[in-house]
């Protein structure tokens, strides 16, 4: 597991690639679409696709003449049962922390 987690972590470490994984959140997409954005080279783009490919994050098909790109939605599994040991570090609150922050500073 701490291999195919070091290729998961190693391939989200790029914001280029966190891109491309929001954005085929919405769909599949062809790669062309999937470039477009982007100001780099369709060879650029599919390095990233290659890197999210070998980490399991996506999955590639082609149809007929176009390689199309999707989500791989369970690739995160892994990853996110080890964040979650790390649940006991509570989300704060910023609600309460604004109320709190009224208070000290009324004082």
């Amino acid at each position: 597991m701490a291999a195919n987690l070091d290729i998961i972590f190693s391939a989200l470490s790029d914001a280029t690639r966190r891109q491309i994984l929001t954005m085929l959140l919405e769909d599949d997409m062809a790669v062309t679409d999937v470039a477009e954005p982007f100001d780099m080279s369709l060879a650029a783009i599919s390095k990233h696709l290659s890197v999210l490919t070998a980490a399991g994050l996506i999955s590639q098909e082609k149809r007929g003449r176009v390689k199309w790109c999707r989500i791989e939605e369970t690739a995160l599994r892994d990853a996110s049962a080890w964040m979650q040991g790390f649940g006991h570090f509570e989300a704060v609150n910023l609600d309460d922390f604004e109320r709190f922050l009224e208070h000290e500073l009324s004082e």
